[in-house]
C-alpha cells in the first residue's frame, strides 16, 4: 500500500510539474515572435514526453502487479528465502543463489510466463533493476499470448 501511495503522489507531482512546464509554453507561443514560438513549442514536447513515459510506466505496473495477483491465487509467488543483512539489506550472495535457481527455471521453461516472472524478482532482489523490468516485460507479453522480442 505504501509502494502504491508514493507512486501516485509521484505522479500527482509529475502531472503538475507538466501542467506548470506546459502553459509556459502555451505563454512563449502566444508572445508570438519567431524565437518564443520555437521555445514554447520546444517547451510543449517535454510535458508530451513526460506524459507518455508516465503512462506507459503506469501501464507496465499495473500489468506486473495484475500477474503478481494471478500468481498469488495459484500459489506461485516466490517464497522469500534471502537472506539478509543486520540492517535489512538483502545478501548480495543469497540473491545470487536464489537467481541460479530462477534461472535455471526460466530456462527450462522459456514460454512459460510464470517463470519469467519469478526471474523478475530474483533480477530485482540481485539489484539489476533494468534486466528485472525486461523479464518483467517477457512474462507480461507471455501472459497475453504476445511475440516476445528477444
Amino acid at each position: 500500500m505504501r509502494a502504491k501511495l508514493t507512486y501516485a503522489i509521484t505522479a500527482a507531482v509529475l502531472v503538475f510539474y507538466f501542467v506548470l512546464v506546459g502553459s509556459r509554453g502555451v505563454m512563449l507561443i502566444q508572445s508570438g515572435t519567431i524565437l518564443t514560438v520555437t521555445f514554447g513549442v520546444a517547451v510543449l514536447i517535454l510535458p508530451v514526453i513526460g506524459l507518455w513515459f508516465l503512462w506507459k510506466n503506469t501501464q507496465f505496473v499495473r500489468r506486473a502487479n495484475a500477474l503478481a495477483a494471478e500468481l498469488d491465487a495459484e500459489g506461485g509467488l516466490p517464497v522469500d528465502e534471502l537472506k539478509r543483512t543486520p540492517s535489512g539489506r538483502v545478501d548480495r550472495d543469497s540473491a545470487d543463489e536464489v537467481f541460479a535457481k530462477r534461472k535455471a527455471e526460466t530456462q527450462a521453461s522459456p514460454d512459460d510466463w510464470r517463470s519469467w516472472f519469478r526471474l523478475a524478482i530474483a533480477y530485482h532482489d540481485a539489484r539489476d533493476t533494468p534486466r528485472a523490468r525486461k523479464a518483467m516485460q517477457r512474462a507480461i507479453a507471455l501472459h497475453d499470448g504476445r511475440p516476445v522480442r528477444t
